[in-house]
């Protein structure tokens, strides 16, 4: 086979990028065959057409299935890719049709206030006609979804995965950790001087093991040379922690200062006010970098940081 870059120009075809994500996902052509609903000679020759327009051959068949050579491994990137800006394309289409201005889709880590949420896409829509799809998830899951052209940009915490060329980030705003508990339990540790001992040994709800809030959490302990908390329960919905403390005066958490005062607005939760004497990484608003980017984008990242601008350390975004 011989590589000729225009033929990917004018060959590829939509068909080709679905072929691609159904090897992807069934690794063999019978199955490729069987849940498309075409012979498999059908699908043997379409293969073969693919690797003619790449010029060289894209999967090794093996004994478990088709192995994705090095030039394969990149065709199934770009297509998902391809195949997933297609997918944003046609929304975008949809919504300028029914009168909008464009749609986007945000990633939003858990612990970003729904204050600032609600009035980001509340101006967002007001000013701009944009309309918006919200997926919440940890950094770990948004990042790779932003990075497979799943997600327009995300909220998200500043960490090492993120500072990459084809990323790009701009702090919104920092958050310091409080412990929160039942009202009552709260009210008896605030009368307290900090006592880290004591609370390692109490019952724990906390996020996951590999979230940056969890592993932060985890070194203070072990700065004060205590044993870090075992959690009870593993949860990083809001909704979650508030109905556990509130069922249970022995249990504790820990979530950054803002999301604190929403819960305990509600009354069944209270506030420490004990300093561990850090910041969690910030918030970040993290975008794909784009030779062209997007308007939609543009305007929802100069409402954030309109928001954000005067938010301090007890200030609370308003609509």
């Amino acid at each position: 086979m011989i590589w000729d870059a225009s033929r990917l120009a004018n060959r590829l075809k939509q068909r080709h990028l679905i072929l691609l994500a159904n090897i992807a996902k069934h690794g063999t052509l019978t199955r490729v065959a069987a849940a498309t609903g075409i012979s498999q000679p059908a699908a043997t020759k379409a293969l073969a057409e693919l690797e003619d327009i790449f010029g060289a051959p894209l999967f090794l068949r093996t004994g478990r299935g088709m192995q994705a050579t090095p030039l394969g491994e990149l065709a199934l990137v770009r297509a998902r890719h391809l195949q997933n800006d297609l997918d944003l394309w046609a929304r975008e289409v949809e919504a300028l049709h029914d009168g909008r201005a464009a749609h986007l889709h945000v990633g939003v880590v858990p612990y970003v206030s729904s204050a600032l949420l609600t009035a980001a896409i509340s101006r967002l829509h007001q000013r701009h006609g944009v309309t918006l799809t919200l997926h919440r998830a940890t950094t770990d899951h948004l990042v790779p979804m932003l990075r497979r052209h799943e997600l327009d940009c995300i909220i998200s915490r500043a960490t090492s995965t993120v500072a990459l060329d084809d990323l790009s980030h701009r702090v919104l705003y920092r958050q310091r950790p409080r412990v929160i508990a039942h009202s009552r339990l709260a009210q008896r540790l605030a009368r307290r001087k900090p006592d880290w001992a004591a609370l390692a040994g109490m019952d724990w709800v906390l996020p996951a093991a590999n979230t940056p809030t969890r592993q932060l959490i985890v070194e203070h302990f072990i700065r004060a040379g205590l044993r870090s908390p075992s959690p009870v329960l593993e949860a990083y919905s809001t909704d979650v922690i508030e109905g556990m403390l509130s069922a249970n005066e022995t249990l504790v958490s820990v979530v950054p200062e803002d999301i604190a005062r929403e819960i305990c607005q509600r009354g069944k939760l209270g506030m420490v006010p004990w300093d561990f004497g850090w910041e969690l990484p910030p918030i970040n608003l993290i975008r794909r970098r784009r030779e062209q980017a997007l308007a939609a984008e543009d305007w929802f990242s100069a409402i954030l940081l309109e928001l954000c601008a005067d938010l301090g350390a007890d200030a609370r975004p308003a609509a």
